[in-house]
């Protein structure tokens, strides 16, 4: 009987050592006894069966599929995959029998381990450490279900590569700290502050998006377990908000036709003023001036006015969107609608003052479909966009920022003349003709269209992480 003793339960690296050298070795499944290392026993004859590097050939599905078994909170599971593989070795086909006792196992202690991943990546909260060296740093108490800590950290590293962050399981912690990922041994709750500013974001957020029409609270339950709750900021407001669901769908109810802005009406009597514009322009103030009587295309026939670009003059970081909304269109202020209120939050939990930002659209007139008294927000057109570019280009030159931050696609296409893909064009920094820089992110307003919660909160964070390093690269 050989005797392989494991010191870090869960570690695929120090199981996958240990599974090679038996396998090289011929030593049967029967014939080993896997213990932990907290459970007193010694490694005994396990030297004899180191095997040459390449010695052992597995289908990569099933290495896979082990690396995020061996997470799995349960003491056979070093046994259990030892016996499949030495199965696998011998019958090429094994994965494919989902009969077989060992591939049901198999199949759902996996989805068990990736149904853990995903609820990680969802309910992690991070509260502010504080900042040193102009770098913030947070930490995060969280308690999986299974030792998934190695798997679900690099996730964390891509969305917030911008920031020093620990997060904090029974199990392990993972620390990212001058852009190395290193890991440590598990903690206590005790060690993460309680409430902080960014856990009023997280209720303030939660208690936006709460769409009480669709409460079902089953599905609510299955999506969010109760036992994550008490790690959830969030979650001290859930019960409120259900009690008061039906009052707030009999609200909206009443609310659900309201009565549209007397200058919104505006659209239905403007006349095209032919003035031709020249280049004659020298300050953002001409511009504006100017922008308000472009006729260059033909939304300029129904938007209220134009909406031009705000903020001041030597700003290092311009922010460009799509066009102006409803609200934008009766204000004359890029920014002020619903979308606006999003950017807003998210400016300041990645530290950017508005204040100091120059912010703008692609479009400069309000695109709409009229409907009755409401007016439905619509897409421009790539030729809008071209046309309308001038306009974008005269605002670079007289700003010049240092880096520009686009809001979605249309604004994307405004600033480099290209369509392209925010898939495509996100998670780099990119540098355009004359050397300011470029990052491509969502718009806002994408935020508020996703029904699913948790996919939402992953965007939120995504899109704080894009406009956090922008802040650091401007800086």
């Amino acid at each position: 009987m050989r005797e392989v003793v494991l010191q870090a339960p869960g570690d695929f690296a120090e199981w996958r050592a240990a599974a090679r050298g038996l396998l090289a070795g011929g030593v049967a499944p029967e014939d080993v006894s896997w213990r932990g290392g907290d459970e007193g026993a010694s490694l005994f004859g396990i030297e004899s069966a180191a095997a040459p590097v390449g010695a052992v050939a597995l289908p990569r599905e099933l290495l896979e599929i082990a690396e995020r078994v061996i997470c799995y909170r349960d003491a056979e599971v070093p046994a259990r995959l030892y016996r499949i593989v030495w199965r696998a070795l011998r019958d090429r086909q094994l994965l494919a029998r989902t009969t077989d006792a060992d591939v049901d196992w198999l199949r759902k202690a996996d989805k068990a381990i990736r149904r853990d991943v995903h609820k990680m990546h969802a309910f992690v909260r991070f509260r502010r450490l504080g900042e040193a060296a102009g770098r913030e740093s947070f930490a995060a108490w969280f308690e999986p279900t299974h030792r998934i800590l190695r798997l679900t950290a690099p996730f964390f590293q891509r969305r917030f590569y911008g920031m020093d962050w620990a997060i904090l399981t029974p199990d392990a912690r993972a620390i990212w700290h001058d852009e190395a990922l290193t890991y440590g041994p598990g903690g206590t709750k005790d060690e993460v502050p309680g409430s902080d500013i960014v856990e009023d974001q997280w209720r303030t957020y939660y208690g936006a998006i709460f769409n009480p029409a669709r409460v079902k609270i089953d599905a609510m339950r299955a999506e969010m377990p109760k036992k994550y709750w008490r790690n959830l900021p969030e979650a001290q407001d859930i019960a409120p908000l259900l009690a008061g669901a039906e009052a707030r769908v009999e609200r909206m109810r009443e609310a659900a036709v309201s009565l549209a802005n007397p200058r919104s009406d505006k659209w239905r009597s403007r006349v095209q003023d032919q003035q031709t514009l020249t280049d004659e322009i020298e300050t953002l103030a001409e511009l504006g001036q100017a922008l308000d009587r472009c006729t260059r295309c033909p939304l300029s026939c129904n938007a209220t006015q134009a909406v031009a670009g705000e903020g001041p003059a030597a700003a290092r970081i311009m922010l460009v969107g799509e066009q102006p909304g409803d609200r934008e269109d009766l204000e004359g202020k890029p920014f002020v609608g619903p979308a606006g209120q999003v950017l807003n939050d998210v400016l300041n939990e990645a530290g950017l003052d508005r204040r100091r930002l120059f912010l703008t659209n692609a479009v400069k007139h309000f695109k709409f479909e009229p409907r009755g008294k409401r007016r439905l927000h619509q897409n421009p057109t790539t030729a809008e966009i071209d046309i309308c570019r001038w306009w974008l280009d005269k605002e670079r030159a007289f700003v010049q920022p240092e880096l520009i931050v686009t809001l979605g696609a249309s604004a994307l296409r405004g600033v480099t003349g290209k369509s392209a893909s925010i898939g495509s064009m996100r998670g780099q920094v990119h540098e355009l003709a004359g050397g300011t820089k470029l990052i491509a992110t969502i718009h806002p307003s994408f935020l508020l269209r996703l029904p699913d919660r948790e996919r939402a909160a992953n965007e939120r964070a995504m899109f704080v992480a894009d406009l956090a390093r922008a802040r650091e690269l401007a800086a």
